[in-house]
């Protein structure tokens, strides 16, 4: 009912995610109860430290990898296995269902951390790039969630979507990336919609700019595209990039930032806690959170002045105040007294505005 009703407020919903989702996450659960956990692209980063995380608490984890030195160092470390699964390839995908079937534990949790990031402007951009980051961001998610779903409705389990704060924002050069997050975050809200009925919850984890490798990969894949033409009237912005990935490169420079165990511990409380959320938004400076919660409540403004329907100011905050305590956790929508509460309040919100409009 919950994700119902904010099919119709979607923006006001996403300043509320991003407003009080910044805390620090810890998971409730029984240590050692050997759920089991499908994660792709466990090699590095985001991926590779939730895996480590979630097997040091007991759990068993199953690490999606591509090569075989990681699937070796993965099947190093204790409740683990390492499962060669490229996400664009259909028949690894299921022989990795395959494969964790014949296991017998079931499967509790999918998250979809795979992903690649490629820079260009819109009007410079090859049509190549544009397939290649959303077969493996978009497409990607879409064909290792169908094949597991099966196993996720059976144990009445978690998804979690690594998205990003590019999900809300966007920018100069991120077109592309930003754009198949924006369209992770809809599939999201589309799969929890239609998996609720069967006891699967869905979320998203929105990082910030944590250390990662993907940023490395990028300037690897930038350098030795040798096909790549000029970025026209954007020509300096791609030799700067060269010149600092060349750089980068050359220092040995590899995981700058904040490692990201706190995104880590976001996807297990998403997994495993008591009552996960719909959004995690887990930032290691202020400042990203403050673009991200800018955005969001810029493009709520834009979408509510300047027509007949729109709400004023007062009625705004009015339906923030009723929606904060579902975002903060202090209500449930899985509560029916408090579900019902908002129905109620819903339906004479809209329709004391209906009422003024005659």
């Amino acid at each position: 009912m919950g994700r119902t009703i904010v099919k119709l407020l979607v923006s006001i919903t996403a300043i509320l995610a991003v407003l009080l989702l910044l805390s620090p996450v810890s998971a409730d659960h029984h240590v050692g109860d050997q759920k089991a956990v499908l994660i792709t692209g466990a090699t590095t980063g985001i991926g590779r430290v939730t895996a480590e995380q979630l097997a040091a608490a007991g759990f068993f984890v199953y690490a999606g990898a591509r090569k075989d030195a990681d699937l070796d160092e993965l099947n190093k470390i204790d409740n683990m296995m390492a499962v060669r699964i490229d996400v664009t390839k259909q028949e690894q995908i299921d022989a990795a269902v395959k494969l964790i079937k014949e296991q017998g534990r079931g499967l509790w949790g999918l998250v979809n951390n795979a992903g690649v990031n490629v820079v260009a402007p819109m009007i410079e951009a090859k049509e190549s790039d544009f397939d290649f980051l959303f077969d493996v961001n978009v497409f990607g998610v879409f064909r290792v969630t169908k094949a597991f779903a099966p196993m996720i409705i059976e144990s009445k389990g978690r998804i979690v979507n690594i998205s990003s704060i590019s999900g809300v924002l966007s920018g100069g050069g991120y077109g592309m990336y930003a754009g198949s997050k924006h369209a992770l975050e809809a599939m999201t809200d589309a799969l929890a919609d239609e998996l609720s009925d069967f006891g699967v919850h869905v979320s998203a984890v929105n990082p910030g700019n944590f250390a990662s490798e993907i940023g490395l990969t990028r300037c690897k894949r930038l350098l030795e595209d040798k096909s790549a033409g000029d970025w026209g009237l954007f020509e300096d912005r791609r030799q700067e990039m060269l010149s600092d990935c060349k750089e980068r490169l050359d220092a040995g420079v590899k995981n700058e930032g904040t490692p990201p165990d706190a995104v880590a511990r976001a996807v297990e409380q998403a997994l495993f806690g008591e009552n996960p959320r719909d959004r995690y938004l887990v930032v290691p400076r202020q400042v990203e959170a403050g673009w991200t919660i800018a955005k969001a409540i810029e493009e709520m403004l834009a979408l509510n002045v300047g027509h007949e329907y729109s709400y004023t100011r007062d009625e705004i905050f009015q339906l923030i105040d009723a929606m904060w305590p579902y975002a903060s956790g202090e209500k449930s929508w899985d509560d029916p007294e408090d579900e019902t509460e908002m129905t109620m309040f819903m339906e004479a919100w809209m329709e004391r505005q209906a009422s003024e409009k005659d």
